[in-house]
C-alpha cells in the first residue's frame, strides 16, 4: 500500500512507530495531486511548500513524542473555509484573487492537532450545486468514471479523497453537500448536527442550514477527525456549550436491540431499483446483527424540497449582497449562472407580497419536518435511508434543467431542515449493466439520528463497515 492510500489511523501508527515521516506522507499526497488533479480538477490552490514546511515541522514534533490527534494528517479544504494567506475563492471568479487574513476556526483546530494543509479543493461556486458543474473554474470529475459527476457542493473534497490525493478533506452540508458526493464517491462523508462544528470563517451560503462536516476512508477516520474539530466557539453563537465525547470510543459497542427505522416516503417511486436493493442488503445486515428493524413515516418529506428551495435561496440573497466590490472581490456581473438564479429566487420570496406567501409558509414546512423527526426518534434510535435516488448521472446530463437538478437532493434536504447529523456510508458499486452507457458507480446509505448522536451513526456505521470491508478503489 502506498502512503496515500493510508486512512487517518493507519497514518498515525505508521508515524508514531517511525516506519515512515510525516514529509514522507506528505509528498506521496502531492505526487498523486501532481498526476490525476489535471485528469479530476479537484484541486483549485496546492499548497507545495507550506505542506512541506509544515510537514519538516511536524516530524520534529513526532520526534520529541508530540500525540497531537491530527499530527502530520495531510488534508485538504474545500474552497470556502477560509485560510490565512492562502487564496481562497469559493470556486467563484467574484473572489478569484482572494487572500484571507485569518483561519477559519475549523482551519485553526485543525491546524493546532497537528493536519497539514495541502490545498483547496474545487466545489460549485458558493456551495450552490449537487454535481459540482457550477464551479467557474470546471468542473470536477468522479475518480470512478471522468465521464459522471462526484456530486455536489463538495466535489472536490470527495474526490481527492477517493483518489487518494489527501487523507481526509473538510466539506460542507447545506442540503446534501458531503453526503450526496461521499455516496457518489464511495467515500464516507458527514454532515453533523447543526452547530457542533463551529460555522465561523466558512463562507456562508445559507446560514440556518450549513453544516461544516468532512470525507474520510473510513468511520472510524470520520470520528477521528470530529474529535477534533466539533465543540464551542465564541465567535459562533450557534455553537452549543456542550462538551465534545471522544467520538471514537463508542465504535466496537454491540448494535443488538438499536431500533433503526426505515421511512416508508424514501423507498417510493423513483427510486432507482438497484439503489433500493443495496440499500436493504445493508438493512438486512443490521437485522443480522441484531438490531430492530421498523417501518416508521416522516409524513412531511414530500414537502421538503420546496421549502428548502424557497429558505436557501432567501438566505443566500442575503448572504451574497456583502461581495459588492467595494472592500474586496470582483464586481457582481461576475456571478455565475446558478449564483443569480438563487439570488433573485430569494429576493423574491422575502420581497413584500410575497414573505407570507412563500418564505413565512416554508418554515411552517419546516417546523413541520422538524417534528417528524422529533416524533420518530421517539419510536426509533436511528433512520437509515439512500442517499441519492438515483446513480452518479453523465456531466452535462442535468446542467441545463435546473429544478431537475435541485430534485438530486431530495433524500438529503429533511436532515438540514431538521439540524439533525447524518452519517453516508459507502453499499457497494452498482454496474455496469448491460447498457454500454452504464459504468460502475458507487452507492452510499445515509444513516441520520437525534440532535447530537454522532455517537450512535459511528457505531452503526462502523460496525457495518467491519462487516462490509469497503474494498473498490477507482482504477487511475
Amino acid at each position: 500500500m502506498k502512503l496515500n492510500e493510508l486512512t487517518i489511523k493507519q497514518a498515525i501508527d505508521g508515524l508514531r512507530k517511525k516506519e515512515f515521516s510525516a514529509l514522507d506522507l506528505t509528498e506521496s499526497c502531492l505526487d498523486q495531486i501532481a498526476r490525476l488533479n489535471p485528469l479530476l480538477n479537484a484541486f483549485l490552490t496546492i499548497c507545495n511548500k507550506e505542506a512541506i514546511n509544515a510537514a519538516k515541522q511536524a516530524d520534529e514534533k513526532l520526534r520529541i513524542g508530540d500525540k497531537s490527534p491530527l499530527l502530520g494528517i495531510p488534508i485538504a479544504l474545500k474552497d470556502i473555509y477560509l485560510t490565512k494567506n492562502i487564496r481562497t475563492t469559493a470556486s467563484s471568479k467574484v473572489l478569484d484573487n482572494y487572500i484571507p487574513q485569518y483561519d477559519a476556526t475549523v482551519v485553526k483546530k485543525l491546524k493546532d492537532a497537528g493536519a497539514i494543509i495541502l490545498g483547496k479543493l474545487n466545489c460549485d461556486a458558493w456551495a450552490h450545486g449537487s454535481s459540482g458543474e457550477n464551479s467557474d473554474y470546471g468542473p470536477v470529475k468522479n475518480p470512478y468514471n471522468v465521464e459522471y459527476t462526484p456530486g455536489g457542493s463538495s466535489s472536490g473534497s470527495a474526490a481527492s479523497v477517493a483518489a487518494d490525493m489527501s487523507i481526509a478533506s473538510g466539506g460542507t452540508d447545506t442540503g446534501g453537500s458531503i453526503r450526496l458526493p461521499a455516496a457518489f464517491c464511495n467515500v464516507v462523508g458527514l454532515k453533523p448536527t447543526y452547530g457542533r462544528v463551529s460555522r465561523n470563517g466558512i463562507i456562508a451560503m445559507s446560514s440556518s442550514l450549513d453544516s461544516i462536516g468532512h470525507f474520510t476512508k473510513t468511520v472510524e477516520d470520520s470520528a477521528l477527525y470530529l474529535n477534533v474539530t466539533a465543540g464551542k466557539d465564541s465567535f459562533d453563537a450557534t455553537t452549543p456549550n456542550l462538551p465534545v465525547p471522544d467520538y471514537s470510543k463508542n465504535l466496537n459497542k454491540s448494535i443488538k436491540g438499536t431500533r433503526i427505522g426505515i421511512p416508508k416516503e424514501f423507498f417510493t417511486e423513483g427510486l432507482d431499483k438497484k439503489i433500493k436493493e443495496k440499500t436493504m442488503e445493508a438493512i438486512s445486515f443490521f437485522e443480522k446483527q441484531g438490531a430492530e428493524i421498523i417501518d416508521i413515516s416522516l409524513p412531511h418529506t414530500d414537502y421538503a424540497i420546496a421549502a428548502y428551495y424557497i429558505i436557501q435561496p432567501a438566505e443566500v440573497s442575503s448572504n451574497l449582497a456583502r461581495y459588492d466590490s467595494i472592500r474586496y472581490g470582483n464586481k457582481r456581473s461576475y456571478f455565475g449562472k446558478e449564483a443569480k438564479r438563487r439570488i433573485m429566487l430569494g429576493t423574491f420570496t422575502l420581497s413584500a407580497g410575497y414573505y407570507d406567501a412563500y418564505y413565512k409558509k416554508a418554515m411552517k414546512v419546516r417546523t413541520l419536518i422538524k417534528k417528524d423527526y422529533e416524533e420518530a426518534f421517539k419510536k426509533v434510535d436511528a433512520i437509515i435511508t439512500p442517499v441519492s435516488p438515483t446513480l452518479p448521472w453523465k456531466l452535462g446530463e442535468k446542467i441545463n434543467d435546473p429544478l431537475k437538478m435541485y430534485l438530486s437532493d431530495i433524500f438529503t434536504v429533511t436532515a438540514n431542515l431538521a439540524g439533525i447529523p447524518g452519517l453516508s456510508v459507502p453499499i457497494g458499486i452498482i454496474g455496469p449493466s448491460t447498457s454500454s452507457e452504464q459504468a460502475a458507480l458507487p452507492v452510499g446509505m445515509q444513516i441520520l439520528g437525534p440532535q447530537f448522536s454522532e455517537e450512535l451513526l459511528f457505531n452503526l456505521g462502523h460496525q457495518y463497515e467491519i462487516g462490509n470491508p469497503n474494498k473498490e478503489k477507482p482504477q487511475l
